[in-house]
């Protein structure tokens, strides 16, 4: 087919109206959504234009772009974009990039594909970069979408990566990376043995001046809260040890800053340990900092535990310093981490936030009370007004007798003149 058949093929596909199935992985997402996803070449204002004019249906009911589909609801979509749902970049592999994609495969399923990314490969393009992990994904599309990546991991180091198979789960494994509730473990060599074994480190990392944000340290001013929790599994005597760190936190080279702000960079960390991350010998240059486990919760119900063996480099310098990789289980459980500083403060912020909102319903519901009250019943003979902010009193009486109301100072009870009683007549003198 010629570029100009291929041309008059896509014309005639953007002039017709189309009709698409709304799958599982999409349900209950908005309808401006969807389009992001499967027609990313259609932007929010010609989809809002449709939705305005009633080009756009869903089962054949007008729909607006807040509105929500459901799995197996019909899309119908006026011309105007590609006739195909978006599924990334296809581009064709060679043989030696597919063998190389499936040797980092740990495992799969419909919803997620789990690697052992090797150091030295980046997870994604950049300038210049050429070979990444995001180029070898079409290796494991088939004829579905194109998997997607949910989170990454520096070019030097290694280890588990996981890539979302479909739009549904990338959106499901997002939130859990974003929510902080996935659990990310990593084995690291750190030059020297820290005087603290095990601890939390906090310290807030922003990107370094100059460097084009290419490189991070620990600023506690403007820097953002980072967190990472460490323990030192063995050591070797006190040239260097091996540690397992556990980020709380995602910033940018989190552990490798964290570490070196410790006094104990991780080997083969030039770029934050300059010359001191090298140990002298035959211990490999290469960084040695490995993703070891990973657990997150899976659409399925089921969370997904998976581990990553340790790269060739890696491997060879635990066994010439003599670490055995069996005292660790990757993963001690702990618990949740402790409340550091920010966090302390974030939820003190929410508790005064919640406190005021019930306050505001107390007295919503204190007025509604006092307007369904009785109207208040007549005083009874024999007590005072309330002075302010005071109480009725009722005056003491002698038994058997009514109670007498006291005037007020100058003033008859009645509030008015008393009448007078009228006299008895004068006898008139008889002639």
């Amino acid at each position: 087919m010629t570029p100009a058949d291929k041309s008059r093929r896509d014309q005639a596909r953007t002039d017709q109206v189309r009709q698409f199935t709304v799958q599982h992985d999409d349900d209950d997402i908005r309808l401006d959504r969807w389009f992001k996803r499967h027609l990313p070449q259609v932007g929010f204002a010609t989809v809002s234009r449709w939705a305005r004019t009633g080009q756009i249906r869903i089962d054949g009911k007008r729909a607006k772009v807040e509105d929500r589909v459901s799995a197996g609801q019909i899309v119908r979509v006026p011309p105007g974009g590609d006739n195909i749902l978006a599924t990334g970049p296809r581009r064709e592999l060679t043989e030696e990039e597919i063998q190389r994609a499936e040797a980092m495969l740990i495992t799969q399923d419909k919803a997620a594909i789990v690697l052992n990314k090797p150091p030295g490969l980046a997870t994604q393009g950049g300038t210049g970069m050429k070979e990444h992990v995001d180029g070898l994904l079409d290796a494991f599309a088939g004829s579905g979408p194109r998997p997607r990546l949910v989170h990454r991991l520096d070019k030097d180091t290694s280890g588990v990566l996981l890539i979302a198979r479909t739009p549904g789960s990338a959106a499901f494994f997002s939130k859990r990376f974003s929510g902080r509730s996935a659990k990310k473990v990593y084995w690291a060599l750190i030059v020297g043995v820290p005087s603290v074994t095990e601890g939390i480190i906090e310290a807030p990392i922003a990107k370094q001046p100059g460097t084009g944000g290419e490189k991070m340290y620990v600023d506690p001013i403007q820097g953002q809260p980072a967190r990472t929790r460490y323990r030192v599994i063995d050591r070797a005597g006190n040239r260097a040890a091996w540690v397992e760190l556990q980020p709380f936190t995602g910033r940018t080279h989190q552990l490798r800053v964290h570490m070196a702000a410790l006094g104990h960079p991780i080997v083969g960390d030039s770029k934050y340990g300059g010359p001191e991350a090298f140990l002298t010998g035959s211990i490999s240059r290469k960084m040695h900092l490995h993703a070891r486990r990973l657990i997150i919760d899976h659409p399925d119900g089921i969370p997904l535990d998976v581990t990553a063996e340790l790269p060739e480099h890696f491997a060879a310098s635990m066994e010439q310093l003599g670490f055995d990789q069996g005292l660790s289980d990757a993963m001690p459980d702990e618990g949740p981490p402790p409340p550091g500083k920010t966090m302390k403060k974030q939820a003190a912020r929410a508790h005064a936030k919640q406190y005021r909102k019930e306050r505001r319903g107390e007295r919503r519901g204190r007025g509604a009370d006092d307007a369904a009250k009785p109207a208040r019943a007549p005083r009874k003979a024999g007590t005072r007004a309330p002075a302010a902010g005071g109480k009725a009193r009722a005056e003491k009486s002698a038994p058997g007798k009514p109670p007498r109301a006291r005037p007020a100072a100058g003033k008859p009870a009645t509030g008015r003149p008393a009448p007078r009683k009228p006299s008895a007549p004068k006898p008139r003198p008889r002639p």
